[in-house]
């Protein structure tokens, strides 16, 4: 019974207005990611195009997590790892949802990035990744725009817990 209540309670807390603005919020980013991914795989596929000394577009396919780390040829590991993705989207829909103002915002940039990049593990089994940076011969790790807001969320995150105080 008292998981019935709880349950009620959250599905309140869910639909309310403010975080209806979250949830838009959320499949904006997600658009924004699929947008930029599907006109660089579509135009950007076997070439590199230079934008400037410091920038390019160059498509990889990364079967790893965040700047191709954990990436691996084995499909146990692999769907493990995207399980693992999944919980912790679940985990931050509800951080989102029992959250405050601030903390929203921050789960909200992270969700949508981190859904855009599992939209692509489930249907490519890898993510475009296009950004290139680099200086001379030293080259960033290559990354797309879910990476950018994830990044931007968990550096906001970290912001938040060590240096704001409640």
């Amino acid at each position: 019974m008292n998981f019935l209540s709880s349950f009620k309670e959250l599905q309140s807390m869910t639909f309310k207005k403010e975080n209806i603005f979250y949830f838009l919020l959320i499949i904006t980013i997600f658009s924004l990611d699929r947008i930029s991914k599907t006109k660089v795989v579509n135009e950007f596929n076997d070439r590199v195009y230079f934008i400037n000394d410091f920038l390019n577009i160059d498509l990889i396919w990364n079967i790893g997590i965040g700047f191709g780390l954990l990436s691996t040829d084995t499909s146990i590991f692999y769907n493990a790892v995207t399980f693992l993705i999944a919980i912790v989207i679940f985990v931050l829909f509800y951080l989102l949802i029992k959250s405050k103002t601030m903390e929203k915002f921050t789960y909200t940039i992270i969700i949508g990035g981190a859904l855009g990049n599992f939209y692509d593990r489930l249907n490519f089994s890898a993510v475009p990744d296009f950004i290139d940076f680099h200086y001379k011969n030293f080259h960033w790790f290559t990354f797309n725009v879910a990476d950018i807001f994830i990044t931007i969320g968990i550096l906001i995150f970290f912001i938040q817990s060590f240096f704001i105080k409640n």
